[in-house]
């Protein structure tokens, strides 16, 4: 969630820290803060409330000169939004950047406070920070101190961490993620959350396991276990990932053009998968033995789930268990060593899902991953994955992240059929692309629909069969943009409680498709009945439909077969945007919400 970077090398670490605090700011924005090294070796925090450029207002009037700093943007877990609570926190000896939970924090401080150590802050991170100055003055040894402190911790966390006038940073991490960096012309360093952070510093960059240390000096990285000895778990890549994802393009916001990028990156996927090298890692997943499968992920991800879930179990007919991944393994989920896991993320440090992975590997189930970001945490520790090919995804509200993993959901149905040779999943793939970019040529009505029911106090989106995770989805997208309530429900169940709702101030979002047609038009009718506004999504050919909604949305299903959820569901990723843009909110950076969840 927070984002962290830290530099330590010959050029100005403020202005490289920043750089990387601004590409990670969509990770936490309550707050954002740095520490550097004076020319005398001293400590100087700075940190402000609010987004990012509140704190480089600050360090415009003081111009600090420093090559070293760590750097920090805030999702706050523990304590208000205010300057105290913001990172870095320190003191005269020591400055720590925290992104995670630190779970016994409580018990921690009591001992603490009762041995007279003062606290400042309201943070479970100033714990750490306590605990390794404390250690620090009993070993005298630096390193040795921020171990013996870590030790201490129970929770999932990363700590970057700087001592007053030593040259050095020491960063470790438990199931939280980090990486480190590397120049090797000029032998700077880096380490971050996020390797997004260090595109065009670092060429190489190593992902450090769970519980290595990460030492960081003399214009080398090295790495060591808890207990001293050198570690080598630790996986090195070369830094293959390009700023040109920072570009809003032309785009007043990042979220409409990560929307515009869907068509090219279907067809990407489609040849990566039916026809590149992706073909191989199907051929060796579609082998994986399973007696049952079970999909876990966390809100979008989910939604993707379901979805994959429908392709399972239609077509090929084999019995697929869903859950959250916040609920999985707090329920004693009945699982089985020839059991499938599948897990479904983003970012790959999703802290739920990679926990509920880590369950299944206990009981040495096979697990896959469906994910983005390679070398993230979940790519690394599942046996085998499959890639998204999503590129960077700046806006929080994720959009072509769920079409890629629910298209590569659809890739992974079709191999275990042994049908992905099959000439007309291509067609359909080109199609689905196709139809979209139609779509996005012509948005205006969608606009101008927007426009008309933005400020109605209630959404109610509604579909039947492979359109009901489109309707969660839907409403998910409008609540995380748009700051309004909004429901996502099978159409059937209205009569089963949400249509107590129904008035003519509430607006039903009906998606109505081929399948299950004539059901679902009747849920329409029943809205209609009770003065509802009705927005629906239906057939361009649906004369009746249109006929009966206040508001209509014409779309083409022809040929697309299974993947015309996915279309759906980009004709409602603008109805939000464009809602959220007459209501005038932050739409990349909406309020409370962070990019990866990398705490429970």
């Amino acid at each position: 969630m927070c984002g962290i970077v830290g530099y330590l090398g010959s050029g100005n670490s403020v202005n490289v820290v920043l750089e990387g605090l601004s590409r990670l700011e969509y990770r936490g924005y309550d707050s954002a803060g740095i520490s550097v090294q004076d020319a005398k070796g001293n400590l100087v925090i700075y940190k402000k409330e609010g987004q990012l450029l509140n704190l480089r207002k600050v360090l415009e009037k003081e111009n600090p000169l420093s090559s070293i700093a760590i750097g920090h943007t805030r999702w706050a877990t523990h304590g208000a939004v205010n300057d105290t609570n913001s990172h870095p926190h320190g003191n005269s000896e020591i400055a720590i950047v925290h992104n995670g939970i630190i779970e016994n924090s409580g018990v921690l401080k009591k001992e603490l406070l009762s041995e007279g150590r003062v606290f400042h802050s309201e943070t479970d991170s100033e714990v750490f920070l306590v605990l390794v100055t404390k250690e620090y003055e009993r070993l005298k040894d630096f390193k040795k101190a921020v171990v013996e402190a870590f030790k201490q911790l129970r929770g999932n966390s990363a700590f970057v961490v700087m001592r007053k006038g030593g040259n050095e940073i020491i960063s470790l991490r438990r199931s939280a993620p980090m990486v480190c960096g590397l120049n090797v012309e000029s032998h700077e360093l880096f380490v971050s959350s996020d390797p997004y952070a260090l595109i065009g510093f670092a060429d190489k960059l190593f992902f450090p396991e769970n519980e290595v240390v990460c030492h960081l000096h003399d214009g080398k990285i090295d790495f060591y276990e808890l207990d001293g000895s050198v570690s080598n778990r630790v996986v090195q890549k070369e830094q293959q990932m390009s700023l040109d994802v920072a570009d809003k393009g032309g785009f007043e916001h990042f979220m409409l053009k990560e929307i515009h990028e869907q068509p090219k990156l279907i067809r990407a996927l489609g040849n990566y998968y039916i026809t590149g090298e992706g073909q191989s890692t199907l051929k060796k997943v579609e082998n994986i033995k399973k007696n049952r499968m079970h999909i876990t992920g966390c809100g979008t991800a989910y939604h993707a789930g379901l979805v994959i879930k429908n392709y399972l179990e239609t077509i090929n007919r084999h019995p697929v268990n869903i859950e959250l991944a916040s609920e999985f393994r707090y329920k004693n989920p009945i699982l089985h060593k020839d059991d499938l896991a599948v897990f479904i993320t983003q970012s790959g440090e999703t802290a739920d899902t990679l926990a509920s992975l880590e369950l299944c590997q206990e009981l040495g189930m096979a697990t896959l991953g469906i994910v983005n970001v390679e070398g993230s945490s979940i790519y690394r520790k599942a046996k085998e994955n499959l890639l998204i090919k999503a590129g960077q995804e700046i806006g929080v509200a994720s959009t072509k992240a769920f079409t890629l993993q629910a298209l590569t959901g659809y890739f992974f149905s079709k191999a275990l059929g042994k049908a992905l040779d099959d000439k007309s999943i291509y067609q359909e793939v080109n199609l689905l692309a196709d139809r979209i970019e139609n779509l996005l040529h012509d948005t205006d009505k969608i606009k101008a629909i927007a426009e008309k029911i933005y400020q109605h106090k209630g959404f109610i989106f509604t579909g039947r069969g492979v359109y009901y995770p489109i309707a969660l989805e839907g409403a998910l997208k409008l609540k995380e943009i748009a700051y309004v309530h909004a429901e996502g429900y099978a159409a059937g169940e209205l009569k089963h409680g949400p249509i107590a709702l129904i008035d003519d101030n509430m607006v039903n979002i009906a998606i109505v498709g081929p399948e299950l047609h004539e059901k679902t038009f009747s849920n329409v009718e029943e809205v209609k009945a009770r003065r509802g506004i009705i927005v629906s999504l239906g057939s361009e050919k649906d004369e009746a439909l249109k006929k009966i909604s206040d508001h209509f949305i014409g779309l083409n299903f022809d040929g697309l077969n299974h993947l015309s959820p996915l279309y759906v569901n980009v004709a409602n990723q603008l109805l939000s945007y464009y809602m959220a843009k007459f209501k005038g909110t932050d739409i990349d950076k909406p309020r409370n919400l962070a990019k990866s969840v990398t705490v429970e």
